[in-house]
């Protein structure tokens, strides 16, 4: 009987991790035994025996015609697992407190509530004029920034429900125009925020983003927001530090962002 070298089960594991996190940095590709080699390093005869043992717990699987392989249904399961013990309120809270500190703007966070959205966290700045939000008041998600982030990434089955019912104004240049609320929410999505001075409440502005899950679905927005009269010459810089933490924390909720494109 050969005795196995010691700590060979250890190099094993690492390596099998490596070629799971592979997979993971390539997500719509299927992979060949030699690329995987020829990217880690490895012999093909050890990639052919991780995948093969990968392959019988189903964390992998092999196209039967190409022989190419791609991550398999338990690889789904365990990262479902994952994600449902995220609570998006606690991930983001550490990123609202930076967010705040370098716009030097109120931060907050709003979920959605069916038809509605609701303000559940803010992160206000240490300045004389500010603007601080009602937590848990609902709002309709065609007024304001926070409210059309969320309506624009929705799929688009319920952004026609949503616009075919009345829509009340809550200011008076409250946009209520289905046509032109359609035109908005395509350009929201084109850029990846919404920005709105005094469309919620007067004498408010701000600038919205969503923070999106695994299949690109809104879990919740994040905004920065102040004075409108201020907040009319800081739109872009505000917007730039908004995006930038969306995305950290939509990556951590799962959700994966290709290069040229938000969603």
């Amino acid at each position: 009987m050969t005795e196995r070298p010691k700590g060979s089960s250890t190099v094993t594991v690492e390596r099998a991790a490596d070629v799971l996190l592979l997979f993971s940095e390539q997500p719509t590709q299927r992979l060949g035994v030699t690329e995987i080699a020829n990217a880690l390093g490895l012999s093909k005869a050890a990639v052919h025996r991780i995948l093969s043992s990968l392959k019988n717990k189903g964390i992998v699987e092999i196209d039967p015609v190409s022989h190419r392989y791609a991550l398999g249904p338990v690889v789904v399961s365990l990262g479902l697992t994952y994600l449902n013990k995220l609570d998006v309120r606690k991930v983001a809270a550490p990123e609202l407190v930076e967010l705040s500190r370098s716009t030097n703007e109120t931060a907050t966070l709003s979920i959605r509530t069916g038809s509605s959205r609701v303000y559940v966290d803010q992160v206000t700045p240490d300045r004389e004029v500010l603007m601080m939000v009602q937590i848990g008041v609902s709002y309709p998600l065609h007024a304001g920034a926070s409210s059309k982030a969320f309506l624009a990434f929705l799929p688009q089955e319920e952004i026609d429900v949503y616009l075919s019912e009345p829509l009340p104004k809550l200011t008076p240049i409250t946009q209520t125009d289905p046509g032109v609320l359609r035109r908005e929410l395509d350009h929201i999505r084109e850029v990846g925020y919404a920005a709105s001075l005094g469309e919620r409440q007067p004498g408010a502005g701000s600038v919205a983003a969503p923070v999106l899950d695994y299949r690109g679905v809104p879990l919740a927005v994040i905004s920065v927001c102040g004075p409108s009269e201020r907040m009319a010459g800081e739109v872009g810089e505000c917007a730039a530090a908004l995006l930038e933490t969306t995305k950290k924390v939509s990556a951590k909720m799962g959700h994966t962002f290709y290069e040229g494109s938000r969603s």
